[in-house]
């Protein structure tokens, strides 16, 4: 029999019963940087039964302003196995799967064969994450997808829609073109701030991995989009209105 006393406030705002249902619930987190990493904590502190993180990248020196992994103390180590034994220290009788490698975009339709019962994108290269939602789509898997939180300061902004419904988002907005070749139009809970991001703060990357540049970001962005992706699924689940 499952320990619910350690969720006794949440249980006061959804009741047993829906307690028991989110035990029950598989919900699949890919990237454990400052979106996904935040995203995960929260979906474990609200009684999310069994997670899927993934991740392939070890903790830098650089990810320490903004990413819930990344310590001096965890530097050089991967992150998905720093948040698996953080989540596990939360909910010890979490059902968790670490997968530790990157995931190639044509990966996903062996990846989500297994069908969880939502997708969190907290993807921040182009190509992977198209075929992250695409194949979620296809598959009527329930997804909401973060989009840029680099270069901007006002978490005010921040707001949930159907990424059709994205505007002054640069990276909505390639994510939309590229997703429309695949007859994609809507159907995708999108995380996203119409707020314009700081060209100044742009940087050109080498490509790995998929992505050719970034933005500079403030420490607490990426965590405010990740607790809101992480509300999207919650208040689905829960059937709380969204918007």
């Amino acid at each position: 029999m499952q320990d619910f006393s350690w969720l006794s406030r949440m249980e006061l705002m959804v009741g047993e019963t829906k307690l028991q249902e989110l035990s029950h619930k598989h919900v699949l987190v890919v990237g454990m940087g400052g979106v996904g990493s935040f995203a995960a904590e929260f979906l474990v502190r609200a009684g999310i039964g069994t997670l899927t993180i993934i991740d392939g990248d070890c903790v830098d020196a650089t990810n320490r302003n903004r990413q819930l992994p990344a310590l001096c103390s965890t530097q050089g180590q991967l992150k998905v196995n720093i948040m698996q034994a953080r989540l596990l220290d939360i909910n010890p009788e979490l059902d968790i799967r670490a997968i530790d490698h990157f995931i190639e975009p044509d990966a996903f339709e062996t990846l989500l064969q297994n069908r969880p019962d939502y997708v969190l994108d907290a993807i921040d290269s182009i190509s992977p994450k198209i075929n992250c939602i695409r194949v979620a789509h296809q598959l009527a898997i329930p997804i909401v997808s973060s989009m840029g939180a680099g270069g901007k300061y006002d978490p005010t902004q921040l707001r949930v829609c159907d990424l059709s419904k994205t505007y002054n988002c640069p990276f909505a907005q390639q994510i939309r073109k590229q997703l429309k070749a695949f007859g994609i139009t809507k159907g995708v809970k999108a995380v996203f701030s119409p707020e314009a991001p700081d060209k100044n703060s742009i940087i050109h990357t080498d490509g790995r991995n998929y992505k050719k540049s970034a933005y500079g970001t403030i420490s607490y962005m990426p965590a405010m989009f990740g607790a809101t992706a992480a509300s999207v699924v919650l208040r689905d689940f829960l059937k709380v209105p969204i918007g």
